[in-house]
């Protein structure tokens, strides 16, 4: 492990924490000291939920270290039942606990208490998040879930959606008024608002939807082995995949498909003469494997983009990730570095940047427009508002993520183009205000503005020197692309001999590397 300002993952206790707040009737009793005791803070305040969430810890300090831990563990557990009364309970250690080696799972087994009570064995050390909602999701499933007589309708349980995740709360209607709209009824939700006794009835479904392979492919392949249920492949994020969703579905179940996109706002637009904008935008994604592999086929086949850099962070999934950056010709970056990150993106000067949070503020640093696609996010990414990203209304809704901050771009770069326009002059004032413009002389000159900061914008290497009427030619530039105009010019220079920038040196420049 590494220390760092910000980090993709946390370790894989968040992960089980996640599953268990996600969860009703199940407590997490956690082995962890003072300081480990971070849960309240990320569900009630990013995630912005009603109750606490359901993690009880034994907090121990440096001066219990020489005493009995492991009867700080028993107490705590014990305590955690009688309080809360759960259906179920899981142990387990955080990553500071795990190197006093104490056994929570061991400990919990001696105590006889009358509900199941499922260990955890999370390596800390070699693992990360994803892989603790994964592994305790499965444990969870395996524990409790038992092979049973189907229902008597045809019927799915939706699996993956957990705490923290990434629209997971809309999804799930999502998803579930597309299975209705084919007769097929949902079974049970999990881990997401199930209940323990939920979890023990998940053999009654006839097949599983899948609806996050980060947080519940295990669970998946176990249930297909042991309780004969097949599993979707097709992640229903976007158009094409929701139709290819639909259709996996439908031959699961044995039902026609049905495909009520009536409500899809999207392809009018992609019709029209103002999409012609959007067209051959470069963008660089880069998040969990699952969104980024849906964002990228969404982006190019769906908008007209150009994918010019994908990666992800969780390891488990570079295989896929590096399968599909060589369908779309780009190399795959898989890494948790965010700095790794930072340095593809300022190297490939993207127009566009699909990401993380992370990937949020590497964008305002260099001045290129983000739309989050993928957690970890921020609270701005839990929305009051009905908002997924799956199915017919969550294609609208990435239609909007995607097509907003490059429209609002467009509209900023001609503003600043046109500011010396009569009429749009700083001293005019607000247009809409009328009688208070007032017509500016068009013999008079512009008033001098201070030199704005330009976005991406490195030094200039050696002695080259940016006269001022080439630096007001460059700020002309649409600024998410500026920064690559501004080195490609220096490099020019540096090649030519040149030491000062002019106009013309910047035209030259241009043609250089259009051809």
């Amino acid at each position: 492990m590494k220390l760092t300002v910000w980090t993709y993952e946390g370790p894989p206790h968040v992960g089980a924490m996640r599953v268990a707040t996600g969860m009703k009737g199940l407590h997490y009793v956690l082995h962890a000291p003072q300081g480990d005791t971070y849960a309240d803070l990320l569900f009630t305040m990013i995630e912005r939920r009603n109750h606490r969430p359901p993690v009880s810890y034994t907090t121990f300090q440096a001066r219990d270290l020489g005493a009995d831990t492991a009867n700080l563990f028993k107490t705590a557990l014990q305590d955690a039942y009688d309080r809360f009364k759960p259906q179920a309970l899981i142990v387990g250690s955080s990553c500071t606990a795990e190197l006093i080696q104490d056994d929570p799972g061991g400990m919990a087994e001696t105590m006889g208490l009358p509900v199941p009570v499922i260990p955890l064995e999370l390596p800390s050390y070699q693992r990360k998040e994803n892989f603790g909602t994964d592994e305790t999701f499965f444990q969870i499933v395996k524990a409790l879930a038992r092979p049973m007589e189907r229902t008597a309708h045809v019927s799915a349980n939706l699996i993956g959606p957990t705490g923290l995740g990434f629209r997971h709360r809309d999804d799930i209607v999502e998803v579930t008024a597309m299975l209705e709209e084919m007769g097929i009824g949902v079974n049970v939700v999990a881990p997401m608002g199930a209940t323990p006794a939920d979890i023990a009835r998940m053999g009654a479904a006839h097949f599983n939807v899948l609806m996050y392979p980060e947080h519940a492919e295990a669970a998946a392949r176990w249930a297909e082995k042991t309780l004969g249920q097949p599993y979707t492949k097709v992640v229903p994020i976007g158009v094409g995949a929701t139709r290819d969703f639909i259709a996996e579905v439908a031959a699961l179940a044995g039902v026609p498909p049905k495909y009520d996109d009536s409500r899809l706002r999207m392809p009018w637009y992609s019709q029209s003469v103002d999409s012609t904008y959007l067209t051959g935008k470069r963008v660089f994604l880069f998040g969990d494997a699952t969104h980024v592999k849906c964002m990228a086929r969404m982006a190019r086949d769906e908008m007209g983009f150009e994918v010019v850099g994908l990666g992800c962070y969780n390891r488990e999934f570079a295989r896929d990730i590096r399968a599909l950056a060589k369908d779309y010709g780009v190399e795959a970056l898989i890494t948790d570095d965010y700095l790794e990150v930072e340095k593809a993106i300022e190297e490939l000067a993207p127009e566009m940047i699909l990401g993380t949070q992370m990937e949020r503020h590497i964008g305002k640093r260099l001045g290129i427009p983000c739309a989050v696609i993928s957690a970890p996010v921020h609270v701005q990414d839990f929305p009051a508002r009905y908002s997924p990203v799956m199915g017919w209304e969550g294609a609208n809704v990435i239609f909007d993520t995607l097509v907003h901050p490059l429209v609002m771009g467009l509209e900023e770069h001609l503003l600043h183009m046109f500011r010396e326009d009569f009429e749009f002059h700083d001293e005019a004032g607000a247009s809409h205000h009328g009688a208070a413009a007032k017509l500016r002389s068009l013999d008079e000159a512009p008033v001098a503005e201070p030199e704005p900061a330009m976005a991406a914008a490195a030094p200039a290497e050696g002695n080259i020197v940016w006269l001022s009427d080439a630096e007001r030619e460059l700020r002309k530039i649409p600024f998410f692309v500026r920064g690559k105009a501004k080195r490609n010019t220096e490099k020019f220079a540096l090649e030519k001999g040149v030491t000062q920038i002019s106009v013309e040196t910047l035209y030259e420049a241009k043609a250089h590397y259009a051809r």
